[in-house]
């Protein structure tokens, strides 16, 4: 039986704790928050036991989510790797790269599973992307949402476009050469709507564009690359693949290929996937590694956008 905390039951918390209280093997010890109120609500609703501090966990715990704001996962991964505890740790991964580099050197000394919540990776849509990309020359990645009054304590780069950093980076395994950055802040002091052109080494462009100022909602990838186009919606978990007949011509020698599926709980996967990786069972999915990789790069993005912010005329 595997012991777990979720620390932080704000929006997303309460689901990680909902998800962990249905798991088999799995025993959900405990629920942390600064505010007490809320901390009892989702105990209750979970049937573990509500905290405020994790010092006052009184059972030993063998893993832990952090949902916490950004800025305090450091501060937060940091304590519960010293103390054992294996981390699942919400994106952005933390606020800075050099906090990154400290809790992954952390995590290795202490033989620790730590990993990072990139969820789109458990996302079918984008596990079959990933799995048939062969030679991506082009990808392009629009993710827009409606306006919330949650995750402002970062950017549009930083809450979402990060996502598709991710895919990204996963999808082309080769060094970045260049990018190309513009965004604006709209509704919020930071940037709401961001676009990207980065450059690879090997060749490949990717195209990434983020809103979550939109009208309506859109989470889709698509990539282009000899002899076939694929595309994901990442809302729908659906597919759609192109290819050619090799040395045919003419409308008929193009085959679309519509991919649906049953949705999945693509949370619970990712915890799930946390969990295997504990009892030694599946490789982690999304290392901290990557959530460190994903980060430097949407922190570069942010930078450069903000740099062409600052030297553009005042106009209030």
């Amino acid at each position: 039986m595997i012991k777990v905390a979720v620390i932080g039951v704000g929006y997303l918390g309460r689901y990680h704790a909902e998800k962990y209280a249905r798991m088999d093997g799995v025993k959900l010890v405990g629920v942390v928050d600064t505010d007490p109120a809320r901390a009892e609500e989702v105990a209750r609703a979970t049937g573990s036991r509500p905290y405020t501090r994790i010092e006052e966990i009184e059972e030993s715990i063998d893993a832990a989510s952090i949902v916490v704001p950004t800025v305090f996962h450091h501060d937060v991964t940091r304590a519960l790797l010293s103390r054992g505890v294996h981390c699942l740790v919400e994106k952005p991964f933390t606020k800075t790269v050099d906090e990154a580099d400290n809790l992954i050197e952390l995590a290795r000394k202490k033989g620790l599973i730590l990993q990072v919540g990139h969820i789109e990776r458990f996302n079918p849509a984008v596990a079959f992307l990933i799995e048939h990309a062969r030679s991506p020359l082009f990808i392009e990645a629009h993710r827009l949402s409606g306006f919330k009054e949650r995750a402002l304590d970062v950017d549009v780069v930083l809450d979402l476009m990060i996502h598709d950093i991710d895919i990204v980076l996963a999808l082309v395994q080769s060094p970045l050469k260049e990018f190309r950055a513009v965004g604006v802040p709209v509704l919020t002091l930071t940037v709401d709507i961001a676009n990207v052109r980065l450059i690879f080494e090997n060749g490949c462009t990717a195209n990434l564009t983020a809103s979550r100022i939109s009208l309506r909602p859109m989470r889709r990838v698509r990539i282009f690359q000899p002899g076939c186009y694929l595309s994901a919606d990442c809302a729908e978990q659906s597919n759609l693949i192109v290819t050619r007949t090799p040395g045919t011509t003419g409308f008929g020698s193009v085959h679309p290929d519509f991919i649906t599926r049953e949705r999945s709980d693509i949370l619970f996967e990712e915890i799930a996937a946390f969990i295997r990786a504990i009892r030694g069972e599946d490789r982690v999915i999304v290392t901290g590694e990557d959530g460190r990789n994903a980060l430097k790069l949407a922190s570069d993005i942010t930078w450069s956008i903000q740099e062409t912010i600052r030297a553009l005329p005042d106009i209030s």
